[in-house]
C-alpha cells in the first residue's frame, strides 16, 4: 500500500492532466469487451492526512456512476464483471499552508472476473492511484478551489479513465477479451457473486500498514506545518 504521504507529494509532481470529457459517442472496442456487473465496496476505506471526509457510501455511489458511464458504452458480445475496493483517499480541504499546495487522490484496486469462464483475469488486483486532474482551479491545490462534492467527482471520473486505459493496455498486452467462438454472453450468477465478494477479500493487505502509513503521514504532515509556523515566527 502506498504511504498517504507518498501521493500527497507525488500529487504535486504527478498531477494527471486528463481530459475526462470524452465519453459522448461511441467508442472504439476494446476487443469483445462489454462491461457486465460493476461491483465498488470499501471495507477498509482509510481517510488520508489533512483530508476532508467523504461517507463509503458517497464514495461507492460516485466512483460506480463514473465507471458505469464511461466503461458501459462499450458493446462488445462477452462480459466482464469489475469489482472495485476503494482503499483511501484524501480530499485536500483549505486551510492548509499554501507552500504544501494540498492536492486529492484516490487509492483503489481492481480485480476483472471473466463471466464466461468464470474466474479472473488478473490474479493480483491491480492497484490503482488516481490523482485530480491539473487545471487553473487546482493547480494551487483543488482544497482552496472546489468543493469535496466535486473533488470526489473529478476523483471518480478520473478513475473510471484510469480503468478503461488499463484494461485497453492488457487487452493489447494480454488479448484479455478476444474472441470466443461459440460462446454467448450470458451473464452468470455465481460469476456476478464473486465479483462482489472478492474485493473484500482482497483488502486483506495488512490494514495495520495502512494505519502505520496515515500515522506516518500526519506525523510528516505536522512536522512540516509546524517548521513553516517556526519560519514564519523567526522572520
Amino acid at each position: 500500500m502506498f504511504r498517504f504521504f507518498t501521493i500527497l507529494l507525488a500529487a504535486v509532481f504527478l498531477t494527471a492532466c486528463e481530459n475526462i470529457d470524452d465519453i459522448s459517442g461511441k467508442p472504439t472496442p476494446i476487443g469483445e469487451f462489454a462491461l457486465g456487473h460493476n461491483v465498488v465496496v470499501a471495507p477498509n476505506l482509510v481517510m488520508g492526512p489533512a483530508s476532508r471526509e467523504a461517507s463509503d457510501e458517497d464514495w461507492i455511489a460516485s466512483v460506480t456512476k463514473a465507471i458505469d458511464d464511461r466503461l458501459s458504452r462499450y458493446e462488445g458480445e462477452q462480459l466482464y464483471h469489475f469489482g472495485v475496493s476503494l482503499e483511501g483517499y484524501v480530499l485536500a480541504q483549505p486551510g492548509i499552508p499554501i507552500l504544501l499546495s494540498p492536492k486529492s487522490a484516490l487509492i483503489l484496486k481492481l480485480t476483472v472476473w471473466d463471466d464466461a469462464a468464470g474466474k479472473k483475469l488478473n490474479e493480483e488486483p491491480e492497484q490503482i492511484t488516481v490523482l485530480e486532474t491539473l487545471d487553473g482551479d487546482s493547480f494551487v491545490g483543488s482544497g482552496l478551489t472546489k468543493t469535496a462534492e466535486e473533488q470526489m467527482l473529478a476523483l471518480s471520473e478520473n478513475a473510471a479513465k484510469m480503468i478503461q486505459r488499463w484494461i485497453t493496455r492488457q487487452h493489447r498486452q494480454e488479448k484479455w477479451f478476444k474472441r470466443r467462438a461459440g460462446e454467448e454472453p450470458e451473464a452468470s450468477e455465481e460469476a456476478a457473486e464473486q465479483a462482489a465478494e472478492e474485493p473484500a477479500a482482497e483488502v486483506d493487505e495488512p490494514l495495520e500498514q495502512v494505519d502505520e502509513a496515515v500515522e506516518e503521514a500526519q506525523a510528516d504532515l505536522a512536522e512540516s506545518v509546524e517548521t513553516a509556523e517556526d519560519e514564519t515566527a523567526i522572520n
